[in-house]
């Protein structure tokens, strides 16, 4: 790989905006092209962004530009041909999330990908976020002793009202699979990144506001090894204390034989040892600018270190696609109400 990286993106959707944002801050990487449908959108993004060349084919881009890597920030309907154009051209990708419609479709993706023996890193951002990076040295540290449960509270408070969802991502409200689909399938991930691999779960899942198709509230109990348990309890009705709900979108508690840790909105870190009787704020580094603690730019700088330096890569997508028969595992058990085994 070149020392700069000429990097090539797909997509101008509202969430595009933290993608360009952080690759426009990190070393060692160029934009040179753009691809979008709209050539208005196109212009506007390039020009604030300062992109050379916009496009309207994707196929043609990957010719005549050849970039080092690709970033396809579009729906998921779209995935399946943007994700075969760049691995058939031996060109790494990074594609955002939810990454195809469905399971099966991701299956199949992830064999042609391996079958070029390409390089796909799925755009789950949430496991970057600075506290859940602090969270993992602690939980490594042996700071809980024997670890007992983690527990999230998601509470982001956009999902009340006829109006749920217009302002920032209307397209939510079409979605027939929601919740777990498009949102807490990011603390699966984190889950698994922080306690190991998921060994069964119990789901149950219900639709609060009538004007969604999806559901939109609900509870998950995880089981994991050494008797390890997690709940993600979500609701977008919902809010919590905080400055921005879509900081860190809800609260934490982990606690262990040794001492407990809780998340607050605002990305601040409390430690209690067992026995005592306060909270100790922990000092650690964290920003509240951009999306997540801008995991977005942690994530993009974690895949061009790895093209550039040979560093470890998280969320391949055939490592993803544990997340994915996860998200299936939910959905079933929240049918069928009955606790379903991973393995």
């Amino acid at each position: 790989m070149p020392k700069t990286l000429r990097v090539a993106t797909v997509g101008t959707g509202y969430f595009s905006q933290f993608h360009y944002n952080a690759w426009q801050r990190i070393e060692n990487v160029e934009l040179v092209a753009l691809c979008n449908r709209s050539v208005d959108a196109a212009a506007e993004t390039a020009e604030k962004y300062a992109i050379s060349s916009i496009y309207t084919d994707f196929v043609a881009m990957l010719e005549q530009e050849k970039p080092d890597l690709v970033d396809i920030i579009t729906p998921p309907q779209t995935h399946v041909d943007f994700v075969m154009a760049a691995v058939e051209r031996g060109i790494p990708c990074i594609c955002q999330k939810p990454f195809t419609p469905s399971l099966t479709d991701a299956e199949a993706l992830c064999e042609k990908v391996q079958a070029h023996n390409g390089l796909v890193v799925i755009h789950e951002n949430f496991r970057f976020q600075p506290w859940y990076q602090e969270i993992k040295q602690l939980l490594d540290s042996g700071f809980f002793g024997t670890l007992y449960q983690a527990t999230f509270m998601m509470r982001p408070g956009d999902g009340q009202g006829e109006d749920a969802y217009l302002a920032r991502q209307p397209y939510f409200r079409e979605m027939e699979r929601f919740l777990v689909h498009e949102t807490a399938i990011h603390w699966v991930d984190v889950f698994r990144y922080l306690l190991g691999e998921v060994q069964g779960l119990y789901a149950d899942l219900m639709q609060r506001n009538p004007v969604i198709k999806g559901e939109d509230s609900g509870t998950v109990l995880f089981n994991f090894d050494n008797q390890v348990r997690a709940v993600f309890d979500g609701n977008r009705l919902a809010d919590h204390a905080a400055e921005n709900t879509r900081l860190t979108m809800g609260e934490m508690l982990i606690e262990g034989s040794a001492g407990a840790l809780t998340l607050s909105g605002n990305g601040q870190i409390m430690l209690r040892k067992t026995g005592e009787t306060s909270w100790i704020p922990h000092d650690y580094h964290y920003t509240t600018d951009n999306f997540g603690g801008d995991c977005v730019y942690r994530l993009q700088q974690h895949v061009v270190d790895h093209l550039l330096q040979n560093t470890a890569i998280h969320n391949r997508a055939d490592q993803y696609l544990t997340n994915l028969k996860i998200e299936e595992l939910i959905y079933r058990s929240a049918e069928l109400k009955q606790r379903m085994d991973a393995y």
